[in-house]
């Protein structure tokens, strides 16, 4: 057990963006399902717009989408949500390191004593 958590939380960044879960809609289910966007939006209970920003991967799939996702095409919300989830954070790891190549080095060590302090009081 404790060698599979530590290759879970010790695997390497994907240098690959994760697809959002928008594009495989659009790429994918909606031609295959051969359902056009008004109808694929009446059908999941969300208006046409809200779906045409998902699938331009302008809007994340929230939770509740991610159910009505899961239903409609009988996968579970969890493959939706953890699409977005996978996304999410490549972006959010990308602009981290961003954020740490424009510190200076005190800012850089003090954010590391941080995290070590977090770490010691959990």
């Amino acid at each position: 057990m404790a060698t599979t958590r530590a290759k879970l939380v010790n695997r390497p960044e994907r240098k690959r963006e994760p697809t959002h879960p928008g594009t495989l809609l659009r790429e994918i289910l909606l031609p295959e399902a051969g359902l056009s966007v008004s109808e694929t939006a009446r059908r999941l209970g969300t208006s046409r717009q809200n779906l045409h920003r998902i699938l331009a991967a302008e809007r994340p799939v929230t939770p509740k989408m991610a159910v009505r996702l899961g239903e409609f095409f009988g996968n579970g919300p969890e493959v939706w949500l953890n699409m977005q989830v996978s996304h999410d954070v490549w972006h959010a790891r990308r602009a981290l390191q961003r954020e740490k190549r424009r510190m200076t080095a005190v800012e850089r060590r003090r954010l590391r004593e941080g995290a070590r302090l977090a770490t010691a009081r959990a």
